[in-house]
């Protein structure tokens, strides 16, 4: 294979695995090399200004963590989207081409067929069913601290979370005894002690 190059990869084109998504919903196809930034800025401006109700981000391959984190960071900025997650697999066929073809021989190309990981992600607007594999409701929209005063059954409304006073500071004395073991010197006995 060092004699090899490769030239071209392309995926198999496989439908969505939502059933019933509407024929205009938005899929965000995230590659290796694409931009957080700019997937961001197209997909924020199509559920903000176009009022998109759905919208799809898939990827595979290396390309699976930057997919997710294009959703969690949807998710944080809208909030109050409905998740469903399906993952499954994707064959890839790589085009690799012969560097050193023999003389007078034709060029020689070897098709790699590999299957890779493939995630696809539904956010949506509206409730999704519940009981479909692979969804996540909406996260609540309030803060921790609300969470634990509300589980403990206190009346306090503080997003903060419950405080605690701090210790007192230690306190050192000032000066301190150091012995200090040195080499056997012309100076003196070997253990010095400084305050």
């Amino acid at each position: 294979m060092e004699n090899f190059r490769k030239v071209r990869t392309s995926e198999e084109e496989s439908p969505l695995p939502f059933p019933d998504l509407p024929p205009d919903v938005v899929e965000m196809k995230v590659k290796e090399g694409s931009k957080i930034r700019n997937l961001m800025n197209f997909a924020m401006a199509q559920m903000e200004l176009k009022g998109s109700r759905q919208i799809v981000f898939s990827g595979c391959g290396r390309a699976v963590t930057k997919t997710i984190t294009c959703v969690e960071i949807m998710k944080r900025k809208l909030g109050g989207l409905h998740q469903v997650t399906k993952v499954r697999y994707k064959t890839l066929l790589e085009v690799w081409e012969n560097q050193d073809p023999l003389p007078g021989g034709p060029a020689q190309n070897l098709t790699v067929h590999k299957n890779v990981p493939s995630i696809c992600i539904l956010l949506s607007r509206d409730p999704l069913d519940p009981n479909q594999t692979g969804y996540q409701p909406p996260e609540p929209q309030a803060g921790l601290g609300t969470q634990l005063s509300e589980a403990e059954g206190t009346s306090s409304s503080s997003a903060k979370g419950l405080k605690r006073p701090l210790p007192p500071p230690h306190q050192e004395p000032l000066t301190k005894k150091v012995q200090v073991e040195a080499p056997d010197s012309p100076r003196g006995s070997g253990t010095t002690t400084r305050q």
